[in-house]
């Protein structure tokens, strides 16, 4: 029998040990799915790949986001507050303090990869801006079936030639770098960061996913939404009563003549199933069906890049996060090369979007849209997966969690437990969710705080406060505990409640905004670039 030689099994012992020695992560990042739009969260859309995951992991019930992709994106890759780092409102750079998660990674042994959708005033690969090893960066997301503009490690890309789909693209360039770091860096530990430019508009998805959910929505959004309410609750994922839609509800983007382009199928608002006609009932059905079409191609990218880490025997110590930097979006608007109407619904050559019938679908069973601070536009899926490290198996867990969580809980498994901090940098707002891997309601906080685009709202415990810059900015007040479709408004009831946790709102704004520093002159009007928002 071949015996290899002591010195290199001792060589090889000694490599695995330093790979194994600290955890793999693994973050996926949708743009614009909703709290209920993967099969383990309720919907009838196939993910199975993620189902797994979450059969394998934990499925958080109450983990947060910021409302709107850029603070998301931002706060994911900084671990503070959007106010705090001049990101909502933006001001076109970080603070000096600011320090990226890859760049905090690097110091403690690990190689870092970026692929997908950045919108971060950083950019992803230079060291003294993002951090990151390789990126695959694309920057304007007005195609999915063509990018206006790509980089890979900060050097432009030509025109694809042949068949480019976002979703492909991305998850190709995450797994060439997993391959490389396998071939030239095994002993190293690493961070692949994987943000989806999907389900975000335009929705555009292959034909043959489109094909499986031909039928599907037909039935309408009252009767599709009652069944994901079902499942949701037989889960155990909700206990709440499901939400009233709210039909006057217009999102603050796109305008009135973008209808005129879209055509007498579009419309701006959720209004009963009924009352649309039998050409509006079929736009939005097969809307809903391009939608569930990009979900379902992302889950299939999810899983080639889990077969790459099971590939490299990298799996069961790798960290795998799932979530949704927004909830589903109410937007109708016509950008990029414009709509044809004679075009395939979800060609290339069509510009359409989820919209606020859709949406009100996506966010089940929750209250409003991305954008607005309501449980439905702030409420994301969110899945950890992890066999070395996460002993429970399809397990749920109610601790309410936040984006701000992430970068405490990635540093506390690689062993940097106390963060050093900058000059005039603040602590992390977070906590690490690595006790909650373990058991439930073992994370303890004292509130959980958004702004965004005039939507304020404050979590303490189970009570939260809401306000819609839509709705005079009046304070709303609801227990969480059995109101998370935020139906019964308490403020009249309790008042000194209500007044006391708006007061703590707005001493943390003024406090969030000093840190950021001074708002460079033309800048703080909590606008993106329009092509990645």
């Amino acid at each position: 029998m071949f015996r290899l030689p002591l010195l290199l099994l001792l060589l090889i012992g000694c490599t695995l040990h330093a790979a194994s020695a600290k955890p793999n992560f693994v973050i996926f990042l949708a743009d614009d799915l909703g709290y209920s739009d993967l099969g383990c969260y309720g919907s009838e859309i196939a993910t199975p790949n993620l189902d797994k995951l979450a059969a394998g992991g934990l499925r958080f019930t109450q983990v947060y986001n910021t409302a709107r992709c850029w603070p998301t994106r931002s706060v994911l890759m900084t671990g503070h507050y959007a106010q705090q780092i001049g990101m909502d409102p933006q001001y076109g750079k970080f603070p000096a303090w600011v320090r990226t998660l890859p760049q905090r990674l690097s110091a403690l042994g690990y190689r870092s990869y970026h692929s997908g959708k950045w919108h971060v005033n950083n950019a992803p690969r230079v060291v003294a801006d993002g951090g990151f090893t390789h990126s695959y960066y694309v920057q304007q997301q007005d195609n999915h079936f063509h990018p206006k503009k790509h980089m890979l490690d900060d050097a432009p890309l030509p025109e694809p030639e042949g068949q480019w789909y976002s979703s492909i693209a991305i998850a190709d360039h995450a797994i060439d770098f997993l391959k490389e770091h396998a071939q030239q860096h095994a002993s190293s530990p690493f961070f692949s960061y994987i943000a989806f430019t999907a389900p975000h508009f335009p929705i555009q998805a292959l034909p043959a996913d489109i094909a499986k959910y031909k039928d599907t929505y037909a039935k309408g959004w009252p009767q599709t939404r009652a069944a994901r309410f079902e499942k949701q609750k037989q889960l155990g994922l909700v206990h709440t009563s499901l939400s009233d839609p709210e039909p006057q509800i217009t999102a603050p983007s796109g305008k009135e003549s973008d209808l005129e382009i879209l055509g007498p199928g579009e419309t701006r608002h959720a209004v009963p199933w009924e009352s649309l006609t039998a050409e509006q009932q079929q736009f939005q059905a097969t809307k809903q069906a391009i939608h569930a079409a990009m979900i379902d191609r992302l889950d299939q990218e999810v899983g080639r890049v889990l077969a790459q880490l099971k590939a490299m025997n990298a799996f069961e110590d790798t960290l795998i996060l799932f979530l949704s930097d927004n909830g589903a979006s109410a937007e109708i608007m016509v950008r990029g090369l414009g709509h044809d109407k004679a075009a395939p619904m979800g060609a290339a050559a069509s510009y359409l979007c989820l919209g606020p019938g859709g949406s009100t679908v996506s966010n089940t069973p929750f209250r409003r849209h991305k954008i607005w601070v309501h449980e439905g536009g702030i409420s994301t899926p969110f899945i950890a997966h992890w066999p070395q490290g996460i002993s429970a198996r399809g397990e749920l867990r109610h601790t309410p969690g936040h984006v701000i969580d992430v970068v405490p809980t990635l540093l506390a498994l690689a062993g940097d437990t106390q963060p050093a901090m900058p000059e005039n940098a603040p602590p992390f707002p977070g906590r690490s969710l690595v006790p909650a891997f373990a058991k439930d309601g073992t994370v303890i906080r004292d509130f959980l705080f958004w702004h965004h685009s005039g939507n304020r709202a404050l979590r303490e415990g189970d009570w939260k406060i809401v306000s819609a810059a839509d709705n005079g900015d009046a304070w709303e007040l609801y227990n969480l505990s059995t109101d998370r479709a935020e139906s019964h408004n308490l403020a009249a009831k309790e008042p000194a409640r209500q007044k006391a946790m708006a007061e703590r709102w707005e001493k943390l704004e003024q406090e969030y905004v000093a840190q950021a520093g001074p708002k460079p002159a033309g800048k703080g009007k909590g606008k993106g670039k329009k092509a990645e928002e």
